[in-house]
C-alpha cells in the first residue's frame, strides 16, 4: 500500500536530487553552469555592452546571447570570432556556433539598476553633489505655524522646527 502521508518538501527535495537522473538535479545544475558561463563572458565582452548581455542558455556546441537592443546586437556580431575562440580555450571546447538575440527587456531593467547605481554612488560621494537647500517663505512659515498650533506633540514640535527655516535663511 502507498504512503499517502504529507511530507516536507526537504525531503522531497532531498530524494529528488539524490537520483541522478532526476530532472529538477539536472535543471538545477543547468543553472548553476549557466550563471558560471554567463559570468564567463561578461569578462570576455567590452566593458560598455556588458550591462546589456547575458548568457540565454547553452548546449555543448552552441551558445545563446541576449542583448538589449540592435546596436549591441552588432557589436557583439563583431566580436563573435574572438568570443568563440575564448569560449572555445578556455570553457566549452565542443563550442561551434554562438547565436545572438535581442531581449528588448534587458533594456529596461538595466536602466533601472544604472539609475540605482548612479544614485547610490552620489550618496557614498557627498562632494561631488551639493546637498539641496531648503527655501522656505516667511508666508508659508506662517502657514505652518498655524496648523502647529493646533496641532499636538510631536508634530507640534516639527511643525516649529520646519516654521523657524523659514527665520534662518532670511
Amino acid at each position: 500500500m502507498r504512503d499517502n502521508s504529507p511530507k516536507s518538501i526537504n525531503i522531497l527535495l532531498k530524494t529528488l536530487n539524490n537520483s541522478y537522473n532526476s530532472s529538477l538535479s539536472q535543471i538545477q545544475q543547468h543553472a548553476v553552469n549557466l550563471f558560471k558561463l554567463n559570468s564567463q563572458v561578461l569578462t570576455l565582452l567590452p566593458v560598455t555592452i556588458r550591462p546589456w548581455c547575458r548568457v540565454a542558455n547553452f548546449t555543448k556546441s552552441k551558445i545563446i546571447l541576449e542583448t538589449a537592443n540592435a546596436n549591441f546586437m552588432i557589436i557583439l556580431q563583431h566580436h563573435r570570432t574572438l568570443l568563440i575562440k575564448n569560449l572555445r580555450k578556455n570553457f566549452l571546447p565542443l563550442l561551434s556556433s554562438m547565436n545572438i538575440k535581442i531581449q528588448p527587456s534587458l533594456a529596461i531593467i538595466e536602466q533601472l539598476d544604472i539609475h540605482h547605481n548612479i544614485k547610490l554612488q552620489i550618496n557614498k560621494n557627498k562632494n561631488l553633489v551639493k546637498s539641496p537647500t531648503i527655501v522656505l517663505s516667511v508666508k508659508s512659515a506662517t502657514f505652518i505655524r498655524n496648523v502647529a498650533a493646533h496641532s499636538e506633540g510631536k508634530l507640534r514640535l516639527r511643525l516649529e522646527q520646519l516654521a523657524n527655516i523659514a527665520h534662518s535663511i532670511d
